[in-house]
């Protein structure tokens, strides 16, 4: 753990990688923190952050320590440590510090955002869990904010799915919010990772979850909106997508359903229309951006090289059902469904009115 006045620093809410490299261009950490107050409000410090950093005491700087102590699992990640996801880093607002819990060298692979209304419909969860499990079991890390609705839908889907999903909170990470999520954070931290921003005995706060939201879209290579209503949090993650210039993805809903307007208004702006993973798969290049790569369970590599060829075999020149190339295979159809959008996606078979057919090389 850092000396004390480098913890002092961390401690104050709000400040950005950014602006703390260039005022320790400056100023060591010991000078900075010991700064006046007319010298800080100089550097572009807030008045609440002032009185923060004059008020912090030791026992709340050892509280940070105490928490890092605790478990191998607890990490601090600075913004200049190489840790430090980085399409966060690339963002216009990436915090100082982050709190991890979990795996935290899951933070810089390739992630999908899944985000949509907390009051859901029946059929939104049912596609918030489908997105999350065939997303991660296609290697992609699934981030979202672990509210309630679509949020926890979505990393419960990834967990079922056997895959890897981050949760980025609205608090610290003593205080899991919303409660009833207790059990989805620990199988999260087990499976995945939380993170948060935040002093770990920082309680939930409105003002804390549209802030949360740059870190879950700007970790993340794409956004999809499962439902959100015109006037809703999501579109607030949506915007700050786009403005990234991320990848956006929105799930159409019922024209009478007003929890499906926001998606809709997303769609017409130009945000992609998404009725399966495969339409997310089609925008292929999104995941191919420079020093990023689509990261994949070794086993399930390992499973997949195995059924490449029987699945290769059941494949022919006429048309054929993907159920019926599960019953010959022996394989569930869902198992079959992502092998075949892998072998489509290398080029091996294609994707034709009635089922799928082989792709012949000269």
């Amino acid at each position: 753990m850092p000396a004390n006045t480098i913890c002092k620093l961390m401690a104050v809410p709000g400040l950005t990688g950014p602006e703390v490299g260039r005022w320790l261009e400056l100023y060591d950490r010991d000078e900075l923190v010991q700064l006046p107050a007319a010298q800080l409000l100089a550097l572009g410090w807030t008045p609440g952050q002032i009185a923060v950093l004059s008020s912090i005491k030791p026992a709340r700087l050892q509280l940070a320590e105490s928490w890092l102590a605790q478990s191998d699992a607890h990490h601090l990640v600075l913004y200049s440590d190489p840790d430090y996801p980085e399409l966060l880093r690339q963002t216009k607002n990436p915090p100082y510090l982050l709190f991890v819990q979990g795996d935290k060298a899951l933070l810089d692979q390739a992630q999908i955002a899944i985000v949509g209304s907390r009051h859901p419909s029946a059929t939104a969860k049912q596609i918030a869990r489908q997105f999350g499990a065939e997303l991660a079991a296609l290697g992609l890390i699934v981030t979202s904010g672990m509210a309630q609705g679509i949020d926890g839908c979505s990393h419960q889907g990834a967990l079922a799915g056997g895959g890897k999903t981050l949760a980025v909170l609205g608090s610290g990470l003593q205080h899991i919010y919303p409660k009833h999520h207790q059990a989805l954070a620990e199988q999260i931290a087990a499976q995945g990772a939380l993170i948060s921003e935040y002093w770990p005995d920082t309680p939930p706060k409105a003002e804390h979850f549209p802030l949360r939201n740059r870190i879950v879209v700007g970790m993340s290579l794409g956004t999809l909106v499962v439902e959100a209503a015109e006037k809703s949090g999501s579109l607030i993650s949506a915007k700050l997508a786009a403005d990234e210039g991320r990848e956006l993805f929105a799930v159409p809903g019922s024209i009478y359903n007003p929890q499906a307007a926001g998606c809709h208004q997303l769609i017409q702006q130009g945000a992609k229309l998404t009725t399966c993973v495969k339409d997310i798969l089609e925008e292929w290049s999104f995941l191919q951006k420079p020093g990023l790569t689509l990261q994949k369970d070794s086993k399930k590599n390992a499973q997949i090289g195995l059924f490449d060829s029987a699945m290769l075999a059941n494949v022919g020149d006429e048309a054929t059902a993907i159920d019926t190339i599960a019953e010959r295979c022996g394989l569930p159809v869902a198992q079959v469904s992502i092998e075949l959008l892998q072998l489509e996606l290398a080029g091996e078979v294609a994707a034709v009115p009635g089922g799928y057919i082989r792709v012949r090389r000269a």
